[in-house]
Formats: C-alpha cells, structure tokens, sequence
C-alpha cells in the first residue's frame, strides 16, 4: 500500500501530472498546448520535472471552464482542488525553494 501524499506541494506536482497526461490525451489540447508552451513534444517528459513548467500545466488548464471541467471530470477532483494546486505550484515562495 502506498503512503498517503500530505505534503501541499507533492500533491500539487502529482495534479499537474496528471493534468500534463490529460492534455496529452487529446491531440488538439496537446497541441495548443506545445505551441502556446514553446516546447516539442520530444522535451515534453524532460520539461516534466520542471515544478515551474508544472505551474505552468495547470495554468493552462484553468484558463478555460471547459478544460477544467473535463480535467476535473476524468481525474475525479473538484475545481477547488485543482485551483489550490495551481496556487501551491504559482507561489513565489515556492519558487525560491526549488533547487
């Protein structure tokens, strides 16, 4: 079994996660997405491990209703859940304890 996930900012990363796989689940979405982000889909699994470039993931997703709706649908998390994971990640605070 595994142990449970308390702290804010690991949840976070692991809503952007999921929120990177479900952009990747459409073509269209993933698309906008690369293009609007500057990256190639070839750097997208690098670009992962960047909590910054996460931020980013989830402001993608929450700049359109209908975007968090579905994400908030297949993930089965509320839209709270996914604007406080958006918060923790946009935090400058945060930002100057990243390595």
């Amino acid at each position: 079994m595994k142990k449970p996930v308390h702290n804010p900012r690991e949840v976070a990363e692991i809503v952007a996660v999921q929120a990177l796989s479900f952009i990747a689940g459409d073509p269209e979405r993933l698309g906008l997405f690369l293009a609007e982000s500057g990256i190639g889909p070839e750097t997208l699994r690098t670009a992962a491990a960047d909590p910054r470039f996460l931020a980013s993931v989830l402001d993608f997703v929450m700049r359109d209703d209908a975007t968090v709706k579905a994400f908030a649908s297949a993930s089965q998390l509320h839209p709270t859940n996914i604007a406080a994971a958006q918060q923790v990640l946009g935090d400058p605070q945060w930002e100057r304890d990243v390595p």
